[in-house]
């Protein structure tokens, strides 16, 4: 058996193309049933922007787009160089 057979069939089930690319369809089209699904249920608006459709999802995607952006700023700044701690 060749090295490269040998992982092909050593691949975790999380790392195989077919299953990511059925994880992404699975996931997204359970986004959208939920988004759908707000529509159904009528909510109370505490501040009025909050009562727009679909606010919780691209509030929560805001949100962490946000969070990935202050990471990496704070990357920039905090980061040392290589040799910091040597002598």
């Amino acid at each position: 058996m060749t090295e490269t057979s040998r992982h092909a069939s050593d691949d975790h089930w999380l790392v195989r193309p077919a299953t990511v690319r059925r994880l992404w369809i699975g996931g997204i089209a359970l986004l959208a049933g939920l988004v759908a699904a707000g529509t159904a249920v009528h909510g109370h608006a505490y501040f009025g922007v909050d009562g727009l459709f679909a606010f919780n999802a691209w509030y929560g995607f805001g949100a962490c787009a946000a969070m990935v952006v202050a990471a990496k700023v704070l990357g920039v700044l905090l980061k040392r160089k290589d040799t910091y701690y040597d002598h």
